[in-house]
């Protein structure tokens, strides 16, 4: 089959697209033929071997064929002896590693049907993001129907979900993204969206109950000054580098006003709860552009560039 491998550390010019042997199915797996997958900041930090400790996962102290991608949809080709939730041709979308490739395999817990109303993919573009933006603020930041929520980088793959599933949940949801931005996340049903390039945000008069950061630019101490008194920070993003990463960590222990950073649960069972959000009318994702495997390399410098809306999918 063909895959995209990564051979080394820095740039794209280390991806190339190769063939590989297709991978086979163990018991409680699902074997799924790769209609659409689609690109996440992980990708990008990937490719860039950044930040370095990513390497003892990826390869160290260079990868070898290492296939990239996470998130896929497609139709079921085989599965295990022990799995029984999907069987040949259901189509299906979750996330897995090696996803940028003609098949790819993992758990059957990691997948769920895909629902009707979205192509495959709209469908690829939503298991990761998707799942980060309702954990970060069900679980991390207990969201609740009624509070002002505020959405930072609002205009990229999670923050543009967010937008969407806190207002499922019936908060008055604002966001801030680049001027460039704002009429597609007004769009997406956001109250108010600031443009964090024309105006400083930070001065509003507005109080918000809960911020989920998805950039990591902005300062605590500037987003502690416009949350309500038992508001919450929940930072969400590797992009601030591992700086802001371990301050995060550091401070959360000790101010109530700010969150733990986790790891997305891709094994929760949650993809149904997605689904019952796509079929209710709350959520569809935005894709902003679509590349064919051979121009994946293209794809992932468009995401570095910082011009995305949503969400890039690759096809086969």
């Amino acid at each position: 089959m063909r895959a995209v491998v990564l051979n080394g550390y820095g740039s794209t010019e280390f991806i190339s697209l190769k063939d590989v042997p297709k991978p086979g199915t163990k018991e409680t797996e699902v074997l799924v033929r790769v209609t659409a997958a689609a690109v996440n900041a992980g990708d990008v930090f990937t490719v860039k071997g950044s930040p370095y400790m990513l390497r003892m996962d990826v390869g160290f102290p260079r990868p070898k064929d290492h296939i990239l991608g996470w998130d896929v949809s497609g139709i079921v080709e085989s599965v295990g002896g022990s799995a029984s939730r999907f069987k040949p041709g259901d189509e299906v979308y979750g996330s897995v590693e090696s996803a940028f490739a003609e098949y790819a395999v993992g758990e059957e817990i990691l997948f769920e049907e895909k629902p009707r109303s979205l192509t495959f993919g709209e469908a690829a573009a939503l298991p990761t993001a998707a799942l980060t933006a309702l954990q970060r603020m069900r679980d991390g930041g207990n969201i609740q129907k009624g509070q002002k929520v505020l959405i930072l980088g609002a205009s990229g793959g999670v923050g543009s979900l967010a937008v969407q599933i806190a207002r499922s949940f019936g908060c008055e949801v604002d966001g801030v993204c680049h001027s460039r931005k704002t009429e597609m996340v007004k769009s997406l049903g956001a109250d108010r969206v600031y443009a964090y390039d024309a105006e400083d945000f930070f001065t509003t008069d507005r109080r918000y109950d809960l911020i989920l950061d998805n950039t990591g630019r902005a300062r605590f101490s500037d987003m502690k000054k416009i949350l309500t008194d038992d508001g919450l920070i929940i930072p969400n993003s590797g992009h601030g580098g591992m700086a802001y990463v371990i301050k995060a960590f550091s401070m959360a222990p000790f101010d109530r006003h700010i969150g733990t950073m986790k790891i997305v649960d891709l094994k929760n069972g949650d993809l149904k709860v997605i689904n019952g959000l796509v079929e209710g009318g709350w959520v569809k994702p935005h894709v902003d552009r679509t590349f064919r495997l051979e121009e994946t390399p293209q794809a992932i410098e468009y995401m570095e560039q910082g011009e995305v809306k949503g969400k890039i999918v690759i096809t086969m």
